[in-house]
This record gives C-alpha cells, sequence and structure tokens, in this order.
C-alpha cells in the first residue's frame, strides 16, 4: 500500500491530538519521518507544508520543527452572495442600480489599490432590499485593468458582487468593519435618519497582487456578520 501525504498528515494530527506530540516539542525531521512511513521525503514534507500552512506546526530553518505552543487558527474566507443571503432568511430579494460610471482613480483610492494616476475605474452604486425593508447599500470601484469585461457588463437587472465572483477568482483580501454615521444620501436609501448609526463592511480583494475591487457595503444598524474558523 502506498503511503500518501495525506496519511503521514493525518497520524502525525493524531499523535499532536493525543499529546504524544506535545505543545512546544520538536518533531522528528523529514528524513527520520519518510523511513518510520516508509514513503518519499517529497510525501512528509507536503504533510508537514500543509500542517505549518494551517497553524499547528511551526518550522524554522537550522532550528528545526515543532508543534505550535498555540496553533493558528485562520479564518476561511468566502465571499457572500447577498441574494442568496437575503433568500436563505426566507425573504423577497430585490436589487436597483443607483449608479455606474467609468472615472479617473480617486487619490484615496489610488493608494489604496496601488493603481497608476490617471487610471481609470468603474463605480457602481446600488441597493438590495429583503421583503422590500432596505438591507445593503453597496459601492463599489472595480479594476477594468485586470477585470476588463467589467467595461461591457450589463449591472442594471443584477449587480456586481454576485457577477464578480463568476468572472473572476481572487487570491487574498482584506477587510474591516466599522460603525459609522449615515450621511444624508445614505440616510435616504437606507430608510433611516442622517447621523443614525450605521455598520459598514469595506473589502478589497486581490489576484496575485493586483487589486481587482474595493466595495463599501453599509447596513442599518442591527446587521450581524458570522464568520466561521
Amino acid at each position: 500500500m502506498t503511503v500518501t501525504f495525506k496519511d503521514v498528515k493525518a497520524d502525525l494530527l493524531d499523535q499532536i491530538a493525543r499529546g504524544v506530540m506535545r505543545p512546544g516539542s520538536l518533531m522528528p525531521n523529514e528524513m527520520d519521518l519518510a523511513e518510520k512511513y516508509g514513503c518519499a521525503r517529497a510525501t512528509v514534507n507536503r504533510a508537514m507544508r500543509e500542517l505549518a500552512d494551517e497553524g499547528i506546526i511551526e518550522r524554522k530553518r537550522k532550528a528545526g520543527t515543532r508543534v505550535r505552543m498555540a496553533p493558528i487558527r485562520q479564518a476561511r474566507f468566502s465571499i457572500p452572495i447577498v441574494r442568496e443571503e437575503i433568500e436563505a432568511q426566507g425573504a423577497e430579494y430585490r436589487y436597483a442600480l443607483i449608479d455606474r460610471t467609468l472615472q479617473e482613480v480617486p487619490d484615496w483610492l489610488r493608494g489604496r489599490l496601488s493603481l497608476a494616476q490617471g487610471q481609470q475605474v468603474v463605480r457602481v452604486v446600488c441597493m438590495h432590499w429583503a421583503d422590500g425593508i432596505p438591507y445593503q447599500h453597496e459601492e463599489r470601484w472595480i479594476n477594468p485593468e485586470i477585470v476588463p469585461s467589467v467595461l461591457t457588463a450589463d449591472f442594471s437587472k443584477s449587480g456586481p458582487n454576485e457577477w464578480l465572483l463568476s468572472e473572476i477568482p481572487f487570491s487574498n483580501a482584506e477587510i474591516s468593519f466599522m460603525a459609522i454615521e449615515a450621511t444624508q444620501d445614505l440616510a435616504d436609501h437606507l430608510g433611516c435618519f442622517a447621523g443614525n448609526a450605521l455598520f459598514r463592511t469595506e473589502r478589497t480583494t486581490w489576484l496575485q497582487g493586483e487589486a481587482i475591487t474595493l466595495v463599501r457595503l453599509t447596513h442599518r444598524r442591527g446587521h450581524r456578520m458570522t464568520t466561521k474558523y
């Protein structure tokens, strides 16, 4: 029977879970493990890399590999589709495009996305409702250098959230959560009063170091977002 990296990884995880390899303890080197499992060193290396990527072990050059004292828990991030989010609550979803423009990238955004001066971006503003109640105000900037099809995309019937997820993958994301006060424009769209507290999520997605989009998603007070890890 051929031993795979999954077999090696599973056995090492079992030993860590049972306390055979305790937190902070030095693990055997790859050559010794390969001999123990009767497999190639490359097989062990892949198993160790995955355990390191998952924050279970810590590998240091010349210092060896140790079981982490406190394993790093990484959030597995997926971008929600707002239509599915609303429908999962048993509510009726409705969408409307408010504005769409091709514009020169603002200075504040140029710095955030590392774009060149004078580069153009597509700005899309839209609204999402749940059972006729304002659910989410979306303001988004999309980089046509990375997603050229955005220049001809039609957002009149469905929003850029779902379109982007089907159009291009992302390799990493940065997300921030904040409380803001409603401007008059946001108050008009979200059905509240200017100065009311609002919940905002700001998310930037990238593909191999190139910015895809920055979006500001704003909800009325009381909105909850849950991340599992």
